[in-house]
């Protein structure tokens, strides 16, 4: 892209002024300029513009949370703080420019800004008997003559209050040119783009619409008695991201969960289980009506062989005699191609987790019949139980391997349901001419 900004990282800083509504115009100004805009706001901020917006056309996640972090686990105010070529808060209110000028990190766009090294460009915006303050005119004039920022003076006209003063957010054209001129010649900070904020990938179609999906998540809790159980530490957000990302592809979900900690998505049918037979049985229930199942669920794979009626007293030490519990997904693959079941048979994709390795992985798709198979190694760093992201490599039944970098969980849900998607509509065209087939046959 050609423009005065080509190949610079902008950080859109906006607070909590009415004034707000026009930052949306001026990221596009900024983009027309050739720039990259990750957008920052202040809690205020959000009250005027929901981050949706800006999450939208500048294809990064707005960053209103100093303690959100991104996929990868790296900080993301610090990132852009690190990357930005500039940094153009528009529109700053007063409280924003008090709190800059004494160095208070209360929010994104204040810590970005004392985190970074790169130029600031402020544009102020408010009450005309504000902007005259001498509170106000002092805290400008640190800015501008202390810490060197560019300050782009309000205009007069009509403001929110009824006023006609001086305190109109400046026209943004000579915002978009002071930005120009504060980054100058300099180097582009970060030209690699895995160094910046990550993008946000296209909103993907509705190409699951009318899809029947059934999700298994959470682990099964296997009774030891009637207080004491065997299970693992599976929280459900791998299969709660599955079952989210399917609905907003136009998918009917079923949800069947175990034990869980994950939020799960209220439009989706939820099927509550306990032990890994309970889920055995809800699965192959549904399975017969659905086109799609994805068992995330960590099964346990052990369970007493005697269950205790009461509680056992606490001793010295306890033996359990432990037996391997059912095989959810193989059974379902073998239901899913027995004499009499629905034609065509569902998609099964199934999940491993291991440890250290994934060589097992590819044998475990051939012994089990399935479709597609998520591994991933536990034990690596954010790739576990209970972490937001993921690093995981998908098997296919023809061998076929995708080895994804470390991902948010919904991410690795996403690139899932497009394997999903294609294979439900190769079944189908498949299923469409099986009867030409035979009949040439004939």
């Amino acid at each position: 892209m050609t423009g005065r900004l080509a190949g610079r990282l902008v950080a859109l800083g906006v607070t909590g002024s009415i004034a707000a509504y026009k930052s949306v115009e001026l990221l596009r100004l900024l983009q027309a300029e050739g720039a990259d805009v990750v957008v920052l706001l202040s809690p205020a901020a959000t009250r005027f513009v929901a981050p949706l917006t800006f999450d939208a056309l500048s294809r990064h996640a707005s960053e209103s949370d100093l303690l959100s972090l991104l996929p990868d686990g790296r900080i993301g105010h610090i990132v852009a703080a690190d990357t930005a070529d500039a940094i153009v808060v528009a529109p700053a209110t007063a409280h924003w420019l008090g709190a800059m000028a004494h160095g208070l990190a209360g929010d994104t766009v204040t810590a970005t800004a004392l985190a970074s090294g790169a130029p600031v460009v402020v544009a102020p915006a408010m009450d005309g008997d504000m902007w005259s303050h001498p509170a106000t005119q002092e805290n400008v004039r640190r800015l501008r003559d202390d810490f060197g920022y560019t300050i782009v003076e309000p205009d007069s006209g009509p403001l929110a209050s009824g006023q006609v003063s001086v305190g109109r957010l400046a026209e943004l054209p000579r915002i978009v040119n002071a930005v120009v001129e504060a980054v100058g010649q300099r180097p582009v900070r970060a030209p690699d783009p895995a160094d910046r904020p990550p993008r946000i990938e296209s909103p993907r179609e509705a190409d699951l619409t009318g899809r029947r999906i059934l999700v298994t998540a959470g682990g099964t809790a296997e009774p030891i008695d009637p207080v004491r159980f065997i299970g693992n530490r599976s929280s459900g957000k791998m299969g709660a991201a599955v079952a989210e990302a399917a609905i907003e592809r136009g998918a009917r979900v079923t949800l069947v969960v175990g034990h869980f900690t994950a939020a799960l998505p209220s439009n989706a049918a939820i099927v509550r289980v306990e032990t890994t037979a309970e889920m055995r049985d809800a699965v192959l229930d549904i399975l017969d009506s659905s086109d799609v199942l994805v068992m995330a669920a960590a099964v346990a794979d052990f369970r007493p062989k005697r269950t205790a009626a009461t509680k056992l007293p606490r001793g010295e030490g306890l033996t359990i005699d432990l037996e391997p519990t059912e095989d959810i997904l193989a059974g379902a693959a073998a239901a899913a191609r027995a004499p009499g079941s629905r034609t065509p048979r569902p998609i099964l994709v199934g999940f491993a987790a291991e440890t250290g390795s994934l060589e097992r992985a590819a044998d475990k798709l051939r012994r089990k019949g399935v479709d597609l198979l998520v591994a991933n190694d536990v034990s690596a760093a954010g790739s576990g139980f209970g972490t937001d992201t993921n690093q995981v490599t998908i098997l296919d039944a023809d061998g076929g391997e995708q080895a994804l970098p470390l991902l948010s969980k919904r991410a690795v849900a996403d690139i899932l349901l497009d394997r999903v998607a294609r294979a439900l509509d190769e079944r189908d065209a498949a299923a469409q001419t099986e009867p030409m087939r035979q009949e040439i046959g004939r």
